[in-house]
């Protein structure tokens, strides 16, 4: 090419002969003649050679042609492939947009105040849940799209009263404000088919904003708090270790301004400095707070134990037979009775296991004792026996032996 261009810039410009121009590029007189008989740069073309990928080409549209998606590895496995896997990954990803419809995604444009992207995260580390038992709890993780402030903390479950929680604390307590809209995938929690749960929909009733569920096969439209996800797993998790979930969700506390604080180069901007932009344009917090808590009411058995989430708890054997209500919040589980409170116990993150407060044993165990000496006193009292005389004389029965033995001898030689 380079040739070329020069040959025809000295024969044409500068004047110079055949002769001249190749004695000065040291090349062949034919070269500079072929030169400069073409319009166009020399190019070098092999006859195409039909290879084994080639060959195997008609298949691999035909089977792409009734399966769009189906992976290369079970196309080379179809057609018999023996050839090497990586060329046909590439001719299969070649081919594959002319079969396969494409999955355009929008940009969206993410208002101040309107919207923050919520999920659970699962992190790859053991805790320990206490009892001996260790576990991957998730974590709700919550971020403001216009400014990209990250919000998180870890759940005891992904039940249904603990997201609500959860959403409420970190709204609350980190945002201060409400956004127009809460997005969440199609979380069980959460709800399902386009219908909310009734605690969510109680939930952003009381702080009129919308729940928008977003449809399935569609993570772009929440990629801000996936990043989110995988920024908390590259950057928080690495070379931490953790006693327990509080222990977990207080490190994440301590690093969360940090992360917030740092360049955005998508926003150009740091979350810190752009989340008050971002609350200025949301809705104030509700005067009443929603129902973030699990209530139900049951009548306490004998064994005067409750379950709340796989474990039980005590409560005071007083209200055995009665009416109770169990509250559990994402601290504490508490049972009371017409007001009264009966019992308060710390939440178990672990499972299978029971929780005795020593006073509900102690008044149990006097319970017991009084029971049981009521009865025990009751089968001791003397009652008065009467003479079974008395009946005999009151029917005119004498039962008195007068016989002697002489007589007896004299009948039959036998004694009565």
């Amino acid at each position: 090419m380079e040739d070329w261009a020069l040959i025809r810039h000295l024969h044409c410009s500068e004047g110079l002969s055949q002769r001249a121009i190749a004695k000065q590029l040291g090349v062949a007189r034919d070269t500079v003649a072929n030169a400069l008989a073409g319009d166009r740069p020399p190019t070098y073309s092999r006859p195409p050679v039909e290879s084994a990928i080639s060959a195997a080409e008609p298949r691999i549209r035909a089977l792409l042609t009734a399966y769009p998606t189906m992976p290369a590895t079970v196309i080379a496995e179809r057609i018999g492939w023996t050839g090497s896997i990586t060329w046909l990954r590439e001719r299969v990803r070649a081919i594959r947009p002319e079969y396969a419809p494409a999955d355009p995604a929008d940009r969206l444009d993410h208002q101040p105040g309107r919207a923050v992207q919520c999920d659970l995260w699962f992190p790859p580390a053991k805790v320990p849940l206490g009892a001996g038992q260790v576990g991957s709890p998730p974590v709700l993780v919550m971020v403001a799209a216009f400014s990209r402030f990250v919000t998180a903390m870890m759940l005891p479950s992904r039940v249904t009263m603990d997201l609500v929680a959860g959403m409420w604390r970190l709204l609350s307590d980190h945002l201060g404000a409400v956004p127009h809209q809460l997005w969440w995938d199609n979380e069980a929690g959460i709800g399902r088919r386009g219908r909310l749960t009734d605690p969510v929909t109680a939930f952003v009733g009381t702080l009129a904003t919308t729940m928008i569920q977003l449809k399935p096969y569609d993570p772009e439209s929440k990629g801000i708090v996936e990043r989110a996800n995988r920024y908390l797993e590259t950057s928080f998790l690495p070379g931490r270790t953790f006693a327990s979930p509080a222990d977990f969700n207080r490190q994440l506390a301590e690093w969360l301004p940090i992360a917030n604080n740092r360049l955005v180069r998508r926003i150009d901007g740091r979350p810190s400095e752009l989340v008050a932009v971002d609350t200025a344009a949301m809705l104030t917090l509700p005067p009443v707070p929603p129902q973030v808590t699990a209530i139900t009411e049951l009548r306490l058995p004998r064994d005067y134990y409750v379950r709340v989430a796989g474990n039980d708890y005590s409560v005071d054997p007083s209200a055995i037979g009665h009416l109770v209500e169990v509250t559990a919040g994402l601290e504490a589980v508490t049972v009371a009775r017409g007001g009264q409170r009966l019992a308060t116990h710390e939440r178990l993150w672990a499972r299978g296991l029971t929780v005795t407060d020593p006073a509900h044993l102690e008044a149990a165990a006097r319970m017991r004792q009084r029971f049981q000496q009521s009865h025990t006193g009751a089968d001791d009292v003397d009652h008065p026996v009467r003479d079974l005389g008395d009946y005999d004389r009151a029917f005119d029965v004498d039962f008195t032996c007068t016989a002697t033995v002489s007589d007896a001898t004299d009948v039959g030689g036998e004694v009565a």
